[in-house]
């Protein structure tokens, strides 16, 4: 048996942050591109839009910028407020994950 944990955040009970937005701002930051992040998610690039474009409006800043093209084409990187803002997220999702293992153990140790 084991417990399980997982970390979304809301605004006006709308779900718009949680793993796979955390897992594509990864993708973009670690290859410079969302097509590319998207692709290796297995999303297409309009659901990987929608998602970047819910969170935006939810937290009420830009997570991306795009790079205009030049001799290797253009890209997409993260703000510096989405850098943070990812930090703070992992951080905190870290922290459920540790609060459910000593919790687990307090309650289903033998």
């Amino acid at each position: 048996m084991r417990a399980a944990t997982s970390i979304y955040l809301y605004k006006e009970d709308v779900r718009f942050f949680g793993e796979g937005p955390c897992r594509l701002l990864r993708g973009i930051q670690e290859g410079g591109s969302l097509r590319a992040a998207a692709l290796k998610m297995g999303l297409s690039y309009s659901k990987a839009i929608g998602i970047i474009n819910r969170a935006e409006e939810a937290l009420g800043f830009s997570l991306t910028e795009k790079q205009i093209g030049g001799k290797g084409g253009g890209g997409s990187i993260l703000t510096a407020e989405a850098v943070v803002f990812l930090e703070k997220y992992e951080a905190y999702r870290e922290a459920c994950y540790e609060a459910n293992r000593k919790l687990y153990l307090e309650f289903f140790s033998e």
